[in-house]
Protein backbone atom coordinates (compact mmCIF):
# COMPACT_ATOMS: atom_id res chain seq x y z
CA UNK A 1 0.00 0.00 0.00
CA UNK A 2 2.91 2.35 0.62
CA UNK A 3 3.43 2.68 -3.66
CA UNK A 4 0.21 4.07 -4.07
CA UNK A 5 -0.82 7.53 -4.43
CA UNK A 6 -2.44 9.08 -1.31
CA UNK A 7 -6.22 9.11 -2.98
CA UNK A 8 -5.19 5.33 -3.65
CA UNK A 9 -4.38 5.18 -0.34
CA UNK A 10 -7.43 6.85 1.48
CA UNK A 11 -9.61 4.41 -0.89
CA UNK A 12 -7.87 1.28 0.22
CA UNK A 13 -9.09 2.25 3.92
CA UNK A 14 -12.42 3.34 3.48
CA UNK A 15 -12.85 -0.05 1.10
CA UNK A 16 -11.23 -1.69 4.13
CA UNK A 17 -13.96 -0.42 6.88
CA UNK A 18 -16.70 -0.82 4.45
CA UNK A 19 -16.15 -4.23 4.63
CA UNK A 20 -17.93 -4.72 7.89
CA UNK A 21 -20.72 -3.64 6.57
CA UNK A 22 -21.68 -0.06 8.55
CA UNK A 23 -24.45 2.36 8.84
CA UNK A 24 -22.84 5.16 9.53
CA UNK A 25 -19.57 6.05 8.26
CA UNK A 26 -17.23 8.66 9.79
CA UNK A 27 -14.79 10.57 7.58
CA UNK A 28 -12.32 12.89 9.50
CA UNK A 29 -10.82 14.87 6.45
CA UNK A 30 -11.08 12.63 4.04
CA UNK A 31 -9.07 14.37 1.45
CA UNK A 32 -6.39 16.49 3.05
CA UNK A 33 -3.48 16.15 1.69
CA UNK A 34 -4.69 14.63 -1.65
CA UNK A 35 -4.50 16.13 -5.10
CA UNK A 36 -7.84 17.74 -6.57
CA UNK A 37 -8.76 14.82 -9.04
CA UNK A 38 -8.34 11.93 -6.38
CA UNK A 39 -10.40 14.90 -4.11
CA UNK A 40 -12.82 14.39 -6.84
CA UNK A 41 -12.96 10.78 -6.69
CA UNK A 42 -13.52 10.77 -3.13
CA UNK A 43 -16.34 13.22 -3.17
CA UNK A 44 -18.05 11.09 -5.89
CA UNK A 45 -17.30 7.67 -3.65
CA UNK A 46 -18.96 9.07 -0.98
CA UNK A 47 -21.82 10.06 -2.74
CA UNK A 48 -22.37 7.04 -4.39
CA UNK A 49 -22.32 5.48 -0.55
CA UNK A 50 -25.09 7.81 0.14
CA UNK A 51 -26.99 6.59 -2.64
CA UNK A 52 -26.56 3.20 -0.99
CA UNK A 53 -28.34 3.85 2.05
CA UNK A 54 -24.96 4.63 3.95
CA UNK A 55 -24.87 7.68 6.20
CA UNK A 56 -21.68 9.53 6.08
CA UNK A 57 -20.55 11.84 8.11
CA UNK A 58 -17.40 14.20 6.95
CA UNK A 59 -15.81 16.53 9.03
CA UNK A 60 -13.97 18.93 7.35
CA UNK A 61 -12.13 22.22 7.64
CA UNK A 62 -12.37 22.83 3.94
CA UNK A 63 -15.36 25.45 3.89
CA UNK A 64 -16.32 24.99 -0.11
CA UNK A 65 -16.53 21.00 0.73
CA UNK A 66 -18.70 20.94 3.44
CA UNK A 67 -20.73 23.34 1.82
CA UNK A 68 -20.42 20.88 -1.82
CA UNK A 69 -21.02 17.63 -0.72
CA UNK A 70 -23.40 18.02 2.82
CA UNK A 71 -26.98 17.79 3.37
CA UNK A 72 -26.93 19.12 6.80
CA UNK A 73 -24.19 21.28 8.19
CA UNK A 74 -23.10 21.04 12.12
CA UNK A 75 -20.95 23.64 13.27
CA UNK A 76 -18.47 23.84 15.94
CA UNK A 77 -16.48 26.07 17.68
CA UNK A 78 -14.40 25.60 20.63
CA UNK A 79 -15.38 21.81 20.63
CA UNK A 80 -18.91 22.85 20.62
CA UNK A 81 -21.96 22.92 18.62
CA UNK A 82 -22.84 25.74 18.00
CA UNK A 83 -25.24 25.90 14.61
CA UNK A 84 -27.33 22.79 12.71
CA UNK A 85 -28.67 23.90 9.07
CA UNK A 86 -29.86 22.10 6.67
CA UNK A 87 -27.61 23.17 3.44
CA UNK A 88 -30.14 24.56 1.39
CA UNK A 89 -28.86 27.56 -0.32
CA UNK A 90 -26.43 28.93 2.45
CA UNK A 91 -24.07 31.15 2.13
CA UNK A 92 -20.55 30.80 3.36
CA UNK A 93 -21.07 33.61 6.13
CA UNK A 94 -24.14 31.90 7.76
CA UNK A 95 -21.25 29.16 8.28
CA UNK A 96 -18.49 31.60 9.14
CA UNK A 97 -20.37 33.29 11.59
CA UNK A 98 -21.25 31.32 14.44
CA UNK A 99 -17.96 29.18 13.75
CA UNK A 100 -15.84 32.89 14.82
CA UNK A 101 -18.54 33.33 16.96
CA UNK A 102 -20.16 36.76 15.87
CA UNK A 103 -23.87 36.87 16.73
CA UNK A 104 -26.21 37.89 14.03
CA UNK A 105 -26.79 40.87 15.29
CA UNK A 106 -23.59 42.56 15.60
CA UNK A 107 -23.44 42.37 11.58
CA UNK A 108 -27.14 43.79 11.02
Amino acid sequence: MSTLSGGNQQKVVIAKWLATLPKVIILDEPTKGIDIGSKAAVHGFMAELVAQGLSVIMVSSELPEVMGMSDRIVVMREGRIVDTLDNKGLAPETLVRPAAGIAEEAVA
